[in-house]
C-alpha cells in the first residue's frame, strides 16, 4: 500500500503552489493528523467536506472543534445556510482562492477531507459550464427516467453524445441524467467539457497522502463515532434545524446522519433501526471513499494504527514532505 518516497517530495516548481492533500475514509483520523501536520509544517487547513460547508450542521458532519480551529486556521467551513445548493463548482472556485491566499501568506495549504469529487475537481481543474441548475430541466429528465426507464435515456444519450455514452455504463442512471442535463442546459455535449478538463494544467505542486486502517478496526471506530455523535446531541441538532424551517428535501439534509434522524422523527423506523442503518450506511460510505481514492495513482498510502503513538507517525510524514 505504501507509495514510493521518491514521489513524495514537492518539486520546487516556483510557478506552482505547493499543496499537501490528506485523504481517506471517514473516521480514519484525518482531522487529528492534519492538525498535527499543520502545526509542524506551518500550514493552514482547507476542508474538503461537502457537509461542513453548511452552517448549523456541526455534530453530524464532525466539524473540528472551536479549540482545534484556534490551534490551526481552518477554511471552507460554515460558508452557507443549509438551504443553499452549494455545488462542486462553488467549492472549486472558493477553495482555489483560499489556497492561493494561504500560499501568498507564506504558509503551506493542507487540503483535507473525504469528499473525493471536491478534491478531484480542484486538483484536476474541472471545467464547468458556470450556469446554475435549471429545476425544470432536471425535473423533466427525472420524470422521463421514471416513466421510460434508463435504457431509453441511455439510447437518447447515445444519439446526443456518443463519446459520453461510451464512457458511461447503461445502468448508471445518475451519470446518464447528468450528461443529458448538461446537454439540454448548455447546448453542448458533456464530452466536450471532459476534453477541456483533460487539457488544463494543474496550478498545484501536489503531494497526496491517503490514510487507511485495517477494515475491522475502522468499522469499529465508525460505530463508536456515531454513538458519540448521538451522545453529543445529533437528534437535538436535527430538531433545531427543522424548527429553523429547514426541511429534509434539502441537499444538505440528505447527508448521512441528518437524513436518518429526520426519517426517525417522521416515524419511518424506530430508534434502534435508525442507529443500525446509520452505522451500516456510514460503513458503506467509507468503503466507497476508499475505492474512490485508491483509484487515484497520485495517492501514497500510510497505515494508521490506533495502538501506535501519533508523534512518530506524524514525523514520518513530515520527512516525506520535507523541502516544500
Amino acid at each position: 500500500m505504501a507509495g514510493k518516497e521518491s514521489n513524495m517530495h514537492f518539486q520546487h516548481n516556483k510557478e506552482k503552489i505547493p499543496l499537501l492533500v490528506i485523504v481517506g475514509p471517514t473516521a480514519v483520523g484525518k482531522s487529528k493528523v492534519s492538525i498535527e501536520l499543520a502545526q509542524r509544517l506551518s500550514g493552514e487547513i482547507v476542508s474538503a467536506d461537502s457537509v461542513q460547508v453548511y452552517r448549523y450542521l456541526d455534530i453530524g458532519s464532525a466539524k473540528p472543534s472551536l479549540k482545534d480551529r484556534k490551534t490551526v486556521p481552518h477554511h471552507m467551513i460554515d460558508l452557507v445556510e443549509p438551504d443553499v445548493n452549494f455545488s462542486v463548482y462553488d467549492y472549486q472556485q472558493k477553495a482555489a482562492e483560499i489556497i492561493n491566499d494561504i500560499h501568498e501568506q507564506g504558509m503551506l495549504p493542507l487540503l483535507v477531507g473525504g469528499t473525493g469529487l471536491y478534491i478531484k475537481a480542484l486538483l484536476d481543474q474541472y471545467t464547468f459550464s458556470g450556469t446554475k441548475i435549471n429545476p425544470r430541466i432536471r425535473k423533466r429528465l427525472e420524470e422521463e427516467m421514471r416513466s421510460k426507464g434508463n435504457k431509453y435515456m441511455y439510447c437518447l444519450l447515445q444519439d446526443i453524445d456518443p463519446q459520453a455514452a461510451e464512457k458511461i455504463h447503461p445502468h448508471d442512471k445518475k451519470r446518464i441524467g447528468r450528461a443529458l442535463e448538461f446537454y439540454y442546459q448548455t447546448g453542448e455535449p458533456i464530452s466536450r467539457q471532459w476534453e477541456r478538463t483533460e487539457k488544463r494544467i494543474s496550478p498545484y505542486d501536489t503531494i497526496m497522502i491517503g490514510l487507511y486502517m485495517e477494515r475491522k478496526t475502522l468499522y469499529a471506530r465508525i460505530d463508536e463515532r456515531i454513538d458519540k455523535m448521538i451522545e453529543k446531541g445529533l437528534l437535538e441538532e436535527v430538531k433545531e434545524l427543522l424548527l429553523k424551517g429547514y426541511h429534509g428535501g434539502l441537499k444538505s439534509l440528505q447527508a448521512l446522519g441528518y437524513k436518518h434522524m429526520i426519517e426517525y422523527l417522521h416515524g419511518i423506523r424506530d430508534w434502534e433501526e435508525t442507529v443500525a442503518l446509520l452505522k451500516r450506511d456510514t460503513r458503506r460510505y467509507a468503503k466507497r471513499q476508499f475505492t474512490w481514492f485508491k483509484a487515484d495513482s497520485r495517492v501514497s498510502w500510510v497505515e494508521v494504527k490506533p495502538e501506535n503513538p501519533l508523534k512518530p507517525f506524524i514525523g514520518n510524514i513530515c520527512k516525506k514532505v520535507k523541502g516544500y
